[in-house]
């Protein structure tokens, strides 16, 4: 099982340079291109290079808190029911 770890790992972190390779070119480099360069026909526009994270991270951020809200009324439930036996 340790080798489909190492090439899940690897292809993972080819997804992750790839990603930063282009969002990095996407966002500094192409500003400094002339519009009329067929170079930013790859790229989507220049507003995106901002609202796509925005939205990761603030989706990414209710789901954090999602999770932790989920958790920490299960747990509260868990010790209810534990203090309910005990008095019983």
């Amino acid at each position: 099982m340790a080798v489909s770890d190492k090439v899940l790992g690897g292809a993972m972190m080819a997804a992750a340079v790839t990603i930063f390779i282009y969002y990095t070119s996407w966002a500094i480099l192409v500003p400094f291109f002339d519009a009329s360069s067929p170079i930013h026909a790859w790229f989507p526009p220049r507003e995106w290079a901002v609202r796509l994270p925005a939205f990761i991270l603030v989706v990414g951020l209710s789901a954090i808190g999602g999770f932790i809200g989920y958790t920490v009324i299960k747990e509260n439930q868990k010790q209810a029911q534990k203090a309910k036996l005990r008095a019983a």
